[in-house]
C-alpha cells in the first residue's frame, strides 16, 4: 500500500516539475526582471542599504529580522541535503540550473515580496500578510485565498518539517552507534520534544532565536566550505567545466529528464531559496519599513545569499574533495563522505552539528509561517487551547517524519511546494504592475536625494489597505 501511494506521489511530482513548473517559474521569473530592469543587478547597492534599516518603531520588525525568519526557511537542510541530492541523482550539470533559478527568480522575490507590504494587515502586534491577504484584497477571491493557505500549512507544517527531521537524523547514519530500525525514531523523538519545548515562546522567540542562529551558522558554513575549497584549489577548473559541460549535455538530459540536471537542478534550487513560491512574502509583510521595495530588494538579497553563497559553497565543497557522487550516497552521506575526505573524521561531525542547527532553524521558521496562516482561516488570532493542539500535532509530525523514506518525503515536499507556486506566480503576474509602480517611485525619490516614503495613491492603487494611506 505504501509503495503504491510513493509511486503515485512521484509521478506526480515529475509531472509537476518536468513541464508546467519549469515553463511557469522561467517565463515568470523572466518577465519580471526585464520589467524591473534586472532589479536584482542594477540595484545590488540598495538591496545592502535596505537590509540596515532600522524600524520606526522600536518593538516593530527590522528588514534584518524579517529577512532572517525567510532564511531560516531557506538556508536550512536543503542547502546541505538538497544539494547532495542534487549532485548524486541530477549530476554537476545541476548546479549550473540551481544558479540560473536562483538568477531569474530572484526578481519574482522582489515582485512577491513588495506586493506583501503594499497589502499587509494591521495587527495587534505589529503587521502581518502575505500571498493569501494579497489575493484576497486585490482579487477579492477568499476561496482561492483559503486554498493557497492550505498548501502553505501542508508545505510548511507537514511536508518540509518531516523532511527536515529525516533529514537531521540521517546525518548520524555516520556513525556507528546509529542503528536504522531504532535511532531515526529515537533522534525525531529528541528533535520533537525540543521544537515543541520552543514554540510555547510564540513567534516573539522564533523571531529572536532565528535573528541570533542564522548568521552564526551561515558564516561558519562557508568559512568551512572555503577552507576545503582552498585545499583543494588545483581541482576548481575542472569543477566549473565539469558543471558546465554537464549542464547542456542536452543528449543525457532529454534521454531522461525525469532524473536530468535540470529537474534536480530546478526542484532542489527551488526547494533551497523558494523564490516564486509565496513563502517569503509572509515574513516580508512583518517587516516595519518607510517603502515597499525596501523589502522587496531584502528578499532579493536572501536569495543570493542562499544559492549563490551557501548552496553554491555546498557544491564545490563536495565536488572539490574527490568524492565520487552515487544514488547510494544521496543526501547527507555524500556530504560526510565529501568532508571526511579531506578533514578526516572531524568532517562528518562538522556536518551533523551543522545540520542540528540548520534544521532547527528550518523548523521554526516554518512553524512561524504556519502560525501566521491561522489567522487568515479563522479570521482571528486562535485561542490558547487551538494553539497547544496545533503545537503538539506539528511536534508529533517532525517525530513521524524522522522515520519515514527520502523518496516519499522529497517527492510529497516537491509536491505541496508546487501547489503553492502554481497559485503563487499567476497572481504576481497579475498584480505585478503594482510592484513596477513602486520600484518606479522609490527609485524617483532615490533620484531625488529622498528617503523614500510611500503612500498607496502615489501609483494609483485601487485596493482599499490597511496601511500607506
Amino acid at each position: 500500500m505504501l509503495g503504491t501511494i510513493e509511486s503515485v506521489i512521484a509521478w506526480i511530482s515529475d509531472a509537476l516539475y518536468s513541464k508546467i513548473l519549469i515553463l511557469l517559474l522561467l517565463l515568470g521569473g523572466l518577465f519580471f526582471t526585464w520589467k524591473t530592469g534586472f532589479v536584482q543587478f542594477r540595484l545590488l547597492k540598495e538591496q545592502l542599504r535596505a537590509v540596515t534599516e532600522k524600524p520606526s518603531d522600536k518593538k516593530g520588525v527590522s528588514s534584518f529580522q524579517a529577512l532572517m525568519v525567510s532564511t531560516a526557511s531557506r538556508v536550512g537542510t536543503g542547502n546541505i541535503i538538497g544539494v547532495s541530492t542534487a549532485l548524486c541523482l541530477g549530476g554537476f550539470g545541476s548546479v549550473f540550473w540551481m544558479w540560473l533559478i536562483a538568477i531569474i527568480g530572484s526578481a519574482s522575490a522582489f515582485v512577491e515580496s513588495t506586493l506583501a507590504q503594499i497589502y499587509k494587515r494591521r495587527g495587534k502586534n505589529g503587521s502581518y500578510g502575505g500571498p493569501a491577504y494579497y489575493i484576497e484584497t486585490a482579487l477579492k477571491c477568499r476561496p482561492l485565498s483559503v486554498v493557497f493557505t492550505v498548501f502553505l500549512i501542508l508545505t510548511y507544517g507537514v511536508g518540509f518539517n518531516m523532511l527536515a527531521s529525516y533529514n537531521l537524523q540521517s546525518t548520524f547514519s555516520a556513525y556507528a552507534f546509529y542503528d536504522a530500525d531504532k535511532s531515526p525514531w529515537i533522534i525525531g523523538l529528541i528533535l520533537a520534544v525540543v521544537i515543541g519545548y520552543c514554540l510555547i515562546g510564540g513567534g516573539s522567540r522564533i523571531i529572536k532565536t532565528t535573528t541570533f542562529l542564522v548568521p552564526i551558522m551561515g558564516v561558519a558554513y562557508v568559512i568551512v566550505s572555503l577552507v576545503i575549497i582552498l585545499l583543494n584549489l588545483t581541482s576548481l577548473p575542472s569543477v566549473f567545466a565539469a558543471i558546465f559541460r554537464e549542464a547542456f549535455d542536452f543528449e543525457a538530459i532529454f534521454g531522461g529528464f525525469s532524473g536530468s540536471c535540470i529537474m534536480y537542478g530546478i526542484k532542489r534550487g527551488l526547494f533551497s531559496n523558494e523564490a516564486g513560491v509565496g513563502s517569503a512574502p509572509n515574513a516580508s509583510a512583518s517587516a516595519d519599513v518607510t517603502h515597499p521595495a525596501k523589502q522587496g530588494l531584502v528578499q532579493v538579497l536572501s536569495v543570493f545569499l542562499d544559492t549563490l553563497v551557501i548552496c553554491s559553497a555546498t557544491a564545490f565543497m563536495c565536488m572539490c574533495s574527490g568524492a565520487e557522487p552515487s544514488a547510494e550516497l544521496s543526501g547527507a552521506p555524500y556530504t560526510q563522505a565529501s568532508l571526511r575526505a579531506v578533514l578526516g573524521e572531524f568532517g562528518p561531525l562538522f556536518i551533523t552539528v551543522s545540520m542540528i542547527l540548520f534544521a532547527f532553524t528550518t523548523l521554526l521558521g516554518n512553524l512561524f509561517y504556519v502560525d501566521q496562516c491561522f489567522v487568515n482561516l479563522l479570521g482571528r488570532a486562535p485561542g490558547k487551547r487551538f494553539m497547544l493542539v496545533y503545537r503538539i500535532l506539528a511536534s508529533l509530525v517532525i517525530f513521524v517524519g524522522a522515520g519515514l523514506s527520502a523518496d516519499l518525503l522529497w517527492n510529497l515536499s516537491d509536491i505541496t511546494m508546487g501547489g503553492m507556486t502554481l497559485i503563487n506566480l499567476p497572481v504576481i503576474c497579475f498584480l505585478s504592475k503594482y510592484a513596477f509602480r513602486t520600484l518606479k517611485d522609490y527609485e524617483a525619490q532615490r533620484k531625488a536625494g529622498k528617503e523614500p516614503t510611500f503612500r498607496a495613491s502615489d501609483i494609483q492603487l485601487p485596493h482599499k489597505v490597511d496601511y500607506w494611506q
